[in-house]
């Protein structure tokens, strides 16, 4: 069986999931914001090594797929900010699982360093 959503076609659930949230920024991303609202700097800040290219597409197919809202103000010079929808903060006790299964995999008991996005916030 498949399944088609935005005009792609997926041949499992776990494909879609991946498709929406997979690759390397995506979940970090996901995880920084939480239940925060971030500018762009505070993203890319809180995000060692993404370049501005990156973290811009990337934010730009999470906000497609309904997963963050953008919202820009109109004030000089613009205000915009980032934050999950209530669909993507149905991601976060996923995350939150990842995260654990992380500092199993790196055999850690802290996982307030798990990501330097977050610093122990969740």
């Amino acid at each position: 069986m498949t399944y088609t959503k935005n005009g792609k076609t997926f041949h499992c659930p776990v494909e879609a999931a991946l498709d929406v949230i997979g690759g390397k920024w995506k979940p970090l991303i996901l995880w920084a914001l939480g239940d925060d609202v971030l500018r762009f700097n505070q993203l890319q800040k809180g995000l060692p090594g993404v370049n501005t290219k990156m973290l811009t597409k990337q934010l730009r197919e999470l906000e497609k797929d309904g997963v963050i809202r953008r919202t820009v103000y109109p004030e000089v010079p613009p205000r915009v900010e980032y934050a999950m929808t209530d669909f993507g903060k149905t991601l976060i006790p996923i995350l939150r699982e990842l995260c654990k299964w992380g500092a199993n995999y790196l055999e850690i008991d802290d996982t307030s360093r798990e990501c330097p996005a977050k610093k122990g916030k969740h």
